[in-house]
């Protein structure tokens, strides 16, 4: 159940919020918005399951403790370590969960979203152009979309660009209409009453030598779909990368992002074992709160959550400086709670 509520509120929230442009305007099937939400939720999972099940022991062992079972426990002999035993299994069982989704299952979701744009562009390639907007999805081109009227395009800009990403011919168009080439995983752009200049293929940079006042009835522009694929697969992020490819990148002798992927590699395996760390925190500090209100398990699960990926996060930052050794920064965390846990249990088994 903690789980569950955690990823509604820190995940579902977010993705709806990001998706409901798509929905209003620009005409996704609802089914696509789904698929993203299906693809989002590996990755918030390696932070939902050691959240909501750190919530779990909080609430389970502070109302344990209020209700005096706790001392009934001991009294009947049952120690401390013997209590802790099935809360410690059941932490290595979801770090072995959180292991696998951290080094495949969220890697390969989040690259299966490279994908969904591809099904947007192909099922319904007008959704992408906006009223009042700049389309600069695709690498080879920027288009201004001045409005429209169903799936008709109004006053073009279409800015063909070269290989240096510099401007090489800008087109105004009236009107224009999309139509996928689903053969060739491209995009035909037909403008209709279209002007255009264009710059010297030479000298790019000497406006003198730009050819003005070239017209044209009709034209067509195709747009590749798959030179968008591919720039996507290129700027792929550290997280959408599974261990093998990590491991892959980093034996590379010329490997210029070493240090990133071998901080990822430790970014994963320490945030695999937050369930355990947590685990050593939840149950003396579950016994010790005393308290039947859910709220106080809430918001101890709440600060300790918190402190716990706030500080994953601001080592995971310094992933490009070898002076702060980032490696072993991300570490410091798992280091820090289980010590704590570790001492808080000790005092706890002396009392």
């Amino acid at each position: 159940m903690g789980v569950a509520l955690l990823s509604v509120v820190l995940v579902l929230g977010n993705v709806f919020k990001e998706m409901l442009d798509l929905l209003i305007n620009h005409n996704v099937p609802l089914e696509t918005v789904l698929g993203f939400v299906a693809f989002v939720l590996p990755f918030s999972m390696t932070f939902t399951i050691p959240w909501g099940f750190l919530t779990a022991v909080l609430l389970v062992f502070g109302r344990l403790s209020a209700d005096n079972e706790i001392i009934a426990l001991r009294s009947n002999g049952v120690s401390f370590h013997r209590v802790l035993l099935p809360v410690l299994a059941m932490a290595l069982l979801l770090v072995g969960v959180c292991f696998w989704i951290n080094i495949d299952v969220a890697p390969r979701a989040q690259y299966s979203m490279l994908s969904s744009l591809f099904r947007i562009a192909t099922s319904n390639p007008v959704s992408m152009f906006q009223p009042d907007e700049v389309v600069d999805q695709f690498p080879d081109r920027r288009i201004f979309v001045g409005g429209r009227d169903g799936d008709l395009i109004k006053n073009l800009v279409v800015v063909e660009l070269d290989d240096h990403g510099a401007a090489s011919k800008v087109v105004f168009a009236k009107t224009g209409t999309l139509s996928t080439d689903t053969e060739n995983h491209r995009l035909l752009l037909r403008v209709q009453d279209a002007n255009f200049e264009q710059r010297d293929e030479r000298d790019p940079g000497n406006v003198n030598l730009i050819r003005q006042g070239i017209t044209m009835k009709e034209g067509v522009f195709p747009m590749s779909l798959q030179k968008l694929l591919d720039q996507k697969k290129r700027r792929k992020p550290l997280t959408s990368h599974t261990l093998r490819e990590l491991f892959e990148e980093i034996s590379k002798p010329d490997c210029p992002r070493r240090l990133a992927y071998q901080v990822e590699v430790s970014k994963r395996f320490s945030l695999s074992l937050a369930a355990l760390s947590f685990a050593l925190i939840a149950v003396p500090l579950g016994i010790t709160a005393h308290r039947k209100e859910t709220s106080v398990g809430f918001a101890l699960s709440l600060v300790i959550a918190f402190g716990y990926f706030f500080l994953i996060i601001i080592a995971d930052t310094f992933h490009e400086n070898p002076h702060a050794m980032p490696v072993l920064l991300v570490w410091l965390p798992n280091l820090l709670f289980t010590g704590f846990g570790i001492w808080l249990f000790t005092r706890l088994t002396r009392r």
